[in-house]
């Protein structure tokens, strides 16, 4: 029994990595990239608050994801609240369809990850049809796959912090 108990009393609170991957991952959506590969940037931002949401929920919810996607607009200069309310209106789905669920494998968790980036880029593809934006499709899509990919990489460097 002491050694459980020595073993909680060790770990830590995840708010420094919390807000160090929030950094790392805003760095990554802004670096410059030449135009025929920034297509293909995944949306790491949505990737990070989900991360969290999911493997960390006692510490992150909604105001989290309202806060990311915020941060989210203002470095893409995207409409601003676009992103936030689609990071929120994905943690309520996200967190619905999880609360009874005690144990989420990783590869329930890549699904999860998978419909979330889709319905990201639904909504985002339907706001900017409302807007009247120009945008092509083929680019549009493209960061679901590069997204999808990803997923396991950071889902990896990010385990140790996962409950």
């Amino acid at each position: 029994m002491p050694i459980a108990k020595l073993r909680y009393e060790k770990r830590k609170d995840p708010l420094i990595v919390i807000i160090l991957s929030v950094i790392v991952g805003s760095v990554l959506m802004v670096y410059p990239l030449s135009y025929d590969i920034s297509g293909w940037r995944p949306l790491f931002m949505l990737m990070i608050m989900l991360f969290w949401i999911l493997c960390q929920p006692s510490w992150t919810g909604v105001w989290f994801a309202f806060a990311v996607g915020i941060f989210t607009d203002l470095l893409r200069d995207a409409p601003l609240g676009m992103n936030a309310l689609s990071f929120v209106l994905i943690t309520f789905v996200v967190r619905w369809f999880t609360r009874e669920r005690r144990i989420l494998t990783f590869g329930n968790l890549w699904v999860l990850t998978t419909l979330a980036i889709f319905a990201h880029l639904l909504f985002t593809w339907f706001t900017q049809v409302m807007a009247g934006l120009h945008f092509s499709i083929a680019r549009h899509w493209q960061p679901l796959l590069s997204s999808i990919l990803c997923w396991p990489i950071l889902y990896y460097l990010l385990r140790k912090w996962r409950i």
